[in-house]
């Protein structure tokens, strides 16, 4: 049998396969994952996980389905984390710094614990986009919490209350719409398919075999 750690399930001990992830271990000891789980490979955040090695102090967070198991490891899954998320119409608010005195009020009682900062589970600096978000400077906001999956465990730790993955996507979205250059190559070739003007040459495509089409897609010209 391959080496195997000891890790505790909400206070129950299990033996697993060193080898797996925190969710595989779940599924292992015999738990039916119906919540908590989505992807399966970071990207949802739906298994945002809390747990503490035996001996040690520190509170640690991970994703179930990224983190490998240690021994000696105390696991307890986040149930759902009620973010505050405010609704807006995208076409009628404008990127200036009182949209989130309007919207997202909190995030000007931040004290500078970074607590959120020390709880992300993809290591972003979530204190300084937040911050960013405080200044009207959504650009910077936008590409700090580019990789948020929102699984919450910041907004779960934040004494203030603040709901940071909804400034996150506001301001990502903000940028998106006003201040992103514009690609006008893609708007042309969005405008081209809206057009049909491709709908041949795909129904053409659609009647070749595999092995033609893996041929076509290998040997096709990639623009510069």
């Amino acid at each position: 049998m391959e080496n195997t750690v000891n890790i505790y399930l909400y206070g129950k001990k299990y033996e697993v396969p060193a080898s797996l992830t925190v969710m595989g271990a779940m599924e292992y000891a015999g738990y039916q994952l119906v919540r908590g789980c989505g992807c399966r490979n970071g990207f949802c955040g739906a298994c945002a996980t809390i747990y503490r090695i035996k001996g040690e102090r520190e509170l640690k967070v991970c994703l179930a389905c990224q983190t490998k198991v240690e021994n000696d490891m105390y696991i307890a899954t986040l149930p759902f984390f009620p973010l505050v998320k405010q609704v807006y119409d995208i076409e009628k608010i404008s990127p200036e710094e009182q949209i989130m005195m309007q919207l997202y009020p909190e995030i000007y009682a931040c004290i500078g614990c970074n607590a959120c900062t020390k709880a992300c589970t993809q290591g972003l600096n979530v204190m300084q986009y937040i911050a960013y978000a405080q200044r009207g400077e959504y650009e910077k906001c936008a590409e700090a919490s580019f990789d948020c999956v929102m699984c919450g465990v910041c907004s779960a730790r934040c004494p203030a209350g603040i709901s940071h993955p909804q400034v996150a996507l506001l301001c990502r979205r903000l940028n998106g719409k006003y201040l992103a250059p514009k690609s006008r190559h893609l708007e042309d070739r969005v405008r081209e398919i809206r057009n049909g003007d491709f709908e041949e040459l795909l129904r053409g495509l659609m009647g070749k075999p595999l092995e033609e089409m893996k041929e076509l897609y290998n040997n096709r010209e990639i623009e510069k």
